[in-house]
């Protein structure tokens, strides 16, 4: 991908004739999930597929101004939102929000331990090392599906309860799931959740590599209102795009 240069599926977007090095390749409870280098650029690789590379973080950071932008007006005197941001990747939308002190908590649910580690002692603390030291910065090991489904008081983790954004990042998008499990997120179950654990007025924000009117329609069908979707052209192929939706205040 030229524009942002993630989530192309089976490989990369851009053509970088470098050779691709194994940097760490570990097996986990979701399959295989290894760290590539190709030149000066990092690829994540699950089971395979290609989910993202450092090449260029565009999209990423416009899923997290796109949900602050839609979110409603906030009475004066409020504290900042919080958001939560469902996959850490090569850590553009944590480092993005955290960046900014127009929010509030950023919490981050990764169920790859491997990604968090290349995060915190591996190279790709180049990109979120500065967030990872603020203190509004939470990191969750834990199933993003799971953790939403679960309610607080059964929950082991810290996270809040409910949250005013919730950014999700896991997939090539809800008809291009990295893993079966994924598939929940999307149902009718999986969007109830997604409501349930956003504070009224909230905003969900999901990537995808393609627009999806399929998806626009189960956002509908699962009580939010506000449903659109915003595309970021890409140099070839169809443009990549982020669900918006609000659930009503």
């Amino acid at each position: 991908m030229s524009a942002h240069a993630l989530h192309a599926g089976p490989g990369p977007r851009h053509d970088d004739p470098a050779e691709a090095v194994d940097v760490d390749r570990r097996q986990g409870p979701y399959g295989e999930v290894a760290l590539r280098r190709r030149g000066e650029t990092y690829e994540i690789i699950a089971n395979g597929c290609f989910l993202m590379d450092t090449s260029d973080g565009r999209s990423e950071r416009l899923l997290v101004d796109a949900a602050y932008d839609a979110l409603c007006a906030r009475p004066a005197g409020s504290p900042p939102p919080s958001v939560l941001i469902g996959g850490l990747g090569v850590g553009f939308s944590l480092a993005h929000a955290a960046a900014q002190d127009r929010w509030g908590p950023v919490t981050v649910v990764e169920r790859e331990e491997a990604i968090i580690d290349w995060h915190r002692e591996g190279p790709l603390s180049a990109v979120s090392g500065p967030a990872l030291a603020d203190p509004r910065v939470t990191i969750l090991h834990a199933d993003l599906v799971a953790h939403l489904r679960t309610p607080a008081d059964e929950r082991a983790d810290a996270g809040p309860a409910r949250y005013d954004a919730l950014c999700l990042d896991i997939d090539n998008g809800p008809d291009w799931t990295v893993t079966d499990d994924n598939r929940n997120l999307y149902t009718p179950a999986g969007l109830a959740a997604c409501r349930t654990r956003l504070n009224p007025g909230g905003v969900l924000a999901v990537w995808s590599a393609q627009p999806s009117t399929a998806f626009e329609e189960a956002l509908r069908e699962a009580g939010f209102t506000d449903v659109r979707t915003e595309e970021i052209p890409v140099a070839r192929g169809v443009p990549d795009a982020v669900h918006l939706a609000r659930r009503p205040a």
